[in-house]
């Protein structure tokens, strides 16, 4: 059975309503009648109208002050509104629209423009509800999508530690260099899936607002100089010249430690990956005197970036531009991203000059103690 569209009629007056009435009645719509501000609300508590209809002037009450509380209400906001009013002048009109109405119809009121007028506000009003159908359905097939993935990505795991534990196993036996060499490689790449299998898993469930932050005390001058230690191997491999200007800290950050490590590795790890052999690579602390944040600066000498994919890059899956025997999945940024964001802070992408990029880190630490209190 077909639905019969819903419309609220509200005025101060029962004779308005009782030709309003007679002009639509043939039309098959359920008619309501409210005759004040207070009746509006009441009536909106149990049932939402497809369509109302509201007189500007009423005694009690400002038919534009109702309008724009009806507005405000979120499961109200997309009823159309049709204000009637006798003031035809070109402000009242403006001051209808800004209000939040859709259309107006002035007194007498005409019988032809009234059904014409209601007819399309609720054709606008079908066409409302049909996309908004349509959204939630995408959204319940992204939300499949997105959960079907995280089950085969978290059954991943376990393969992967499989290999890990049996790379393990095959270093303890007597191989030549050569194995030794090929087994060295197999756990690289092993630890390297993993990594990018817990990144996944990770940013689901940021997404989802499901990941829960595990906040301490956390010496970030401290955590860089670990972090460029780690890379000091892989930069050598390069010929990449890394330095470090990492000040004693003058304030401790309230974070997740394991993950902000994470986020600086890939930084560094992508800014070692993407510069040239024989080039140089730098990170840096900075805790501003004026502002209750601190600053890491990771500097590269690489092509850089181009402006128009400078916002996209953070984005899941976006590379921006391939390079010739770089691994690049398109996540390490967009993991970054999310968590910094998780942690209310800020990461941004410049120029570097002569050449190459800038990603600075920047964290609050509005609320956390001093080191030398």
């Amino acid at each position: 059975m077909i639905k019969s569209d819903s419309i609220l009629i509200v005025d101060d007056e029962p004779d308005v309503f009782d030709v309003l009435e007679g002009i639509l009645f043939r039309e098959g719509y359920q008619l309501h009648y409210a005759s004040s501000g207070f009746e509006v609300f009441k009536f909106l508590e149990w049932g939402k109208p497809d369509l109302i209809l509201l007189d500007v002037m009423m005694p009690d009450s400002d038919g534009m002050d109702i309008c724009r509380q009806i507005k405000q209400i979120p499961e109200c906001n997309p009823i159309p509104i049709i204000m009637i009013t006798a003031l035809n002048s070109k402000e009242t009109l403006a001051q209808c629209l800004e209000a939040g109405a859709e259309d107006f119809i002035g007194k007498p009121v005409s019988a032809l423009e009234v059904r014409a007028r209601v007819r399309s506000m609720l054709r606008l009003k079908k066409q409302h509800d049909e996309l908004e159908k349509s959204h939630q359905k995408l959204e319940h097939l992204l939300q499949l999508r997105e959960d079907m993935a995280y089950a085969v990505i978290h059954d991943l795991r376990n393969p992967v530690v499989a290999i890990t534990l049996a790379c393990e196993l095959l270093m303890l036996t007597d191989l030549t260099e050569k194995q030794s060499q090929k087994v060295e490689q197999i756990a690289i790449s092993g630890k390297h899936l993993n990594n990018l299998i817990n990144s996944l898993l990770l940013m689901a469930k940021l997404e989802s607002g499901k990941a829960l932050l595990n906040p301490q005390l956390v010496n970030l001058s401290a955590m860089v100089q670990e972090v460029v230690n780690e890379f000091e191997t892989q930069t050598i491999k390069k010929k990449i010249n890394l330095t470090a200007t990492i000040p004693e800290a003058k304030r401790l950050v309230m974070a997740d430690p394991d993950l902000i490590k994470r986020v600086l590795e890939n930084l560094l790890n992508n800014a070692i990956k993407f510069s040239p052999t024989n080039s140089w690579v730098s990170m840096e602390v900075e805790y501003p005197p004026d502002a209750n944040i601190v600053k890491v600066y990771i500097r590269d000498s690489g092509r850089g970036v181009k402006d128009e994919l400078k916002q996209s890059i953070f984005q899941k899956y976006e590379i921006g531009q391939r390079f010739e025997g770089v691994n690049q999945t398109g996540l390490g940024l967009a993991f970054c991203k999310m968590v910094i964001d998780a942690h209310q802070g800020c990461l941004s992408l410049t120029d570097n000059q002569p050449q190459g990029s800038i990603f600075t880190l920047e964290l609050n630490t509005e609320y956390h103690s001093l080191l030398n209190s």
